[in-house]
């Protein structure tokens, strides 16, 4: 049945009934209920389903419920978040496709809040071109929390084996020159997601003079209790296959940049800032390489616990199209890769915005964006 609550978690039955239910099934261990209802119902009661994340709230008792209303559900309840409408990905068989591991070795945590841990690799030589078609987050188990996110870097080709012997803390005085050579971004993973499998007819290419040849692997790792004497050993998995596809992938960042001059004040209910890829920009950078644009096929909106929603806005010729991404429930701890429900075309001279909401109610000294968004 529809029930819904108020602010005193007391579960009221609905007088409108949106709910429908499609079918139930119950053995020895599971009970599972397929219900349907509108994505808007008109119900001041209900929640309106669309493409931000939603915050699904489960309980159970093993009791059913009685004329005198539910059983209360004790500690047989949680959360999960979800996003409902995120359009299903047509995933081909990777298992017997061959795969490669760039993992970190016994790295240890500093015990502070937040560190940025860089390691060199490089990628096994395939001679030919690949292409690679899923990437998956290999995170130590009871790390769950602690790996925040994960970049991945091409460096320059010109380097050498010996850049591998060791890691260093990315953006420190001391940090390697050659770390400072690995600017384009070719992946990102964050926390809450799971694998990125890249649609049919696209994969990230391999194995060719102008491919990534040497990699820098950025960690975040989020350590907000201090916890001391943490070693890690979390990375990614790189699936791949000699069959190529048709289109080479790529990553293009939009949002806001690390900068001193980005802080948000403290005891903000809500604050938005926005990030600019000018059409100036977009011209510059896709002019004489993609004249004919760029296909977006999914977009991974970024932000850390102050993030409260996320609007990618698409321009062209100085009119507003339809919103590339957004996310207007974001969950710190769900963020996942958006796969688009058809490709988006970005042309030379479109301009991006990014645009990010805020809250610091709960803060007292200002807030410094430490990262970019994808």
């Amino acid at each position: 049945q529809d029930y819904f609550t108020d602010e005193n978690r007391v579960l009221k039955k609905d007088p409108q009934q949106d709910y429908h239910l499609e079918y139930a099934m119950e053995n020895s261990t599971h009970t599972i209920l397929a219900f349907s209802r509108e994505l808007h119902t008109c119900d001041t009661n209900d929640k309106s389903i669309t493409e931000s994340t939603v915050r699904v709230i489960w309980a159970y008792h093993h009791k059913d419920m009685g004329e005198a209303g539910q059983n209360y559900h004790g500690s047989n309840r949680g959360t999960k978040s979800l996003r409902l409408l995120n359009p299903e990905k047509a995933e081909v068989s990777s298992a017997s496709l061959p795969y490669f591991d760039l993992t970190n070795k016994d790295v240890p945590i500093p015990d502070k809040d937040t560190t940025y841990w860089c390691q060199m690799f490089k990628i096994p030589v395939q001679h030919e071109k690949h292409h690679v078609t899923k990437v998956e987050p290999l995170i130590q188990r009871g790390h769950e929390n602690l790996v925040h996110h994960i970049l991945l870097y091409q460096c320059s080709s010109n380097l050498n084996d010996s850049v591998l012997d060791y890691g260093h803390e990315c953006y420190h005085p001391n940090m390697p020159d050659s770390f400072f050579t690995c600017e384009t971004v070719i992946f990102a993973w964050a926390i809450g997601g799971e694998g990125f499998t890249y649609p049919p007819h696209v994969g990230l290419s391999i194995g060719t003079a102008a491919d990534p040849q040497f990699v820098l692997m950025e960690v975040h790792y989020d350590n907000p209790s201090y916890t001391e004497g943490l070693i890690d050993n979390s990375g990614l998995r790189l699936i791949y296959t000699p069959v190529l596809r048709k289109y080479d992938a790529g990553v293009i960042e939009a949002g806001l940049w690390v900068s001193l001059f980005h802080n948000i004040p403290p005891g903000m209910p809500e604050f938005v800032s926005e990030g600019h890829c000018t059409l100036e920009c977009l011209e510059e950078a896709l002019g004489a390489e993609r004249p004919s644009g760029i296909h977006v096929f999914a977009v991974l909106l970024h932000a850390h616990l102050a993030g409260r929603a996320i609007r990618m806005r698409h321009f062209r010729n100085g009119e507003e199209q339809k919103l590339l991404a957004y996310d207007d429930e974001f969950d710190f701890n769900f963020q996942e890769f958006q796969y688009l429900e058809e490709e988006r075309t970005i042309l030379p001279g479109d301009n991006l915005i990014t645009e990010c909401h805020y809250s610091t109610v709960d803060r007292i000294r200002m807030t410094w964006v430490r990262r970019f968004l994808l």
